[in-house]
């Protein structure tokens, strides 16, 4: 396995943002249609960037909706700006190896904005592809950074936390990494998807990286 590029995923691998979403869509949806949300509820909602849920949900009111929304996403962020353990090491070290490093995610580019300058990995990221507010599409944006690049699809590494992020993944052609480091990460769901290497901890990964790049 040769490879020259590493795309993540950005909630629940690099960072564990997702109670940052749902604190988030729960405070908006309480606002704007007068009921709380479960987090089962708001997961369900996820595919579309933010922008594209809002204008789902409350087309008459999907500014004023987003913008409340990116307020407490920035307020709530604050608690959880530090990368997962261990993270800001493995970037280093793929870096260190000449590994080109990417992002693609289905965050809207104000989350993901935030998210950057809260964890300072923004800098580390020569690309970053946010999601659509019309539907999940990772495979298409996977391919938009190996166009950028130039690299043929085995060259490159998608990593991610879901079930989704494994089947993006070979839908794109590139290998196939789960990372089930999270608490909120489904590890039997990912594997089901019999991705070419799964990850249980963040330092496995980095072994993984000093054994094999």
């Amino acid at each position: 396995m040769r490879i020259r590029g590493i795309i993540f995923d950005m909630d629940g691998t690099l960072l564990d943002t997702l109670p940052v979403c749902y604190s988030g869509f729960r405070s908006t949806l309480l606002k704007f249609l007068g009921r709380e949300y479960s987090d089962a509820e708001i997961s369900a909602l996820f595919g579309p960037t933010e922008e594209g849920v809002f204008k789902k949900l409350l087309p008459d009111k999907w500014e004023e909706s987003l913008q409340h929304y990116l307020a407490a996403y920035d307020e709530a962020h604050c608690e959880y700006s530090e990368p997962f353990p261990g993270i800001k090491a493995a970037l280093t070290l793929l870096t260190e190896r000449n590994i080109r490093l990417a992002i693609v995610s289905g965050k809207g580019p104000g989350t993901m904005a935030i998210s950057l300058r809260h964890s300072g990995l923004g800098e580390l990221f020569e690309v970053v592809q946010t999601g659509s507010e019309h539907g999940a599409d990772k495979p298409a944006h996977i391919k938009k950074v190996l166009s950028v690049w130039n690299y043929n699809p085995r060259d490159v590494a998608y990593i991610g936390d879901t079930a989704y992020d494994i089947k993006a993944a070979k839908a794109a052609g590139t290998v196939s990494i789960g990372a089930v480091w999270a608490d909120t990460a489904n590890a039997q769901c990912v594997k089901d998807m019999e991705p070419d290497l799964s990850f249980e901890s963040v330092e496995s990964f980095v072994r993984w990286i000093k054994d094999n790049i």
